[in-house]
């Protein structure tokens, strides 16, 4: 296959014009095959750092970021992006610093869906803070430590 014909096939994370800047979306970014089971997303130091980050992209209004969830091979985020910087650039930029520093494996590009409405958010929160407790990682939601909610910590 042709490097043409490649990228011609590949998602492009570029917001339509229609859709006004702040909407929220649910992103999940995954971990290359080949990054497990050398070291989970989960792992204290490289949990730890991505959280960090998390919360630092939110202070630099990079995003607007109300949930930031770690799977030990996944990440899950409800969060929203600026006209200026677009959702694609930072979301590439945050993986990329991930890669370089701490050398993290991510699956090309990542999965994105535009919250429409209240109602959509509040399901897409729960299905977010659930999931470690779906996949039996946990009992309860609260009891999982590889979360934060970044727009709640702002004070």
């Amino acid at each position: 296959m042709s490097d043409a014909t490649h990228f011609k096939d590949r998602l492009h994370h570029r917001v339509p014009p229609w859709v006004p800047v702040g909407e929220a979306f649910h992103i999940r970014i995954r971990c290359h095959s080949s990054q497990l089971p050398r070291e989970p997303l989960t792992s204290p130091s490289l949990g730890r750092a991505l959280l960090d980050s998390a919360r630092f992209y939110h202070r630099q209004h990079c995003w607007h970021c109300y949930v930031f969830l770690l799977m030990p091979d996944h990440v899950h985020m409800l969060a929203m992006f600026s006209g200026a910087e677009g959702m694609s650039r930072v979301v590439h930029d945050w993986k990329r610093w991930h890669t370089r520093k701490h050398a993290v494996t991510w699956q090309d590009g990542y999965f994105d869906h535009r919250i429409r409405n209240s109602s959509e958010f509040e399901l897409k929160a729960h299905y977010v803070r659930q999931n470690p407790v779906v996949k039996g990682f946990c009992t309860r939601a609260v009891d999982w430590p590889w979360f934060c909610e970044p727009a709640h910590e702002d004070g």
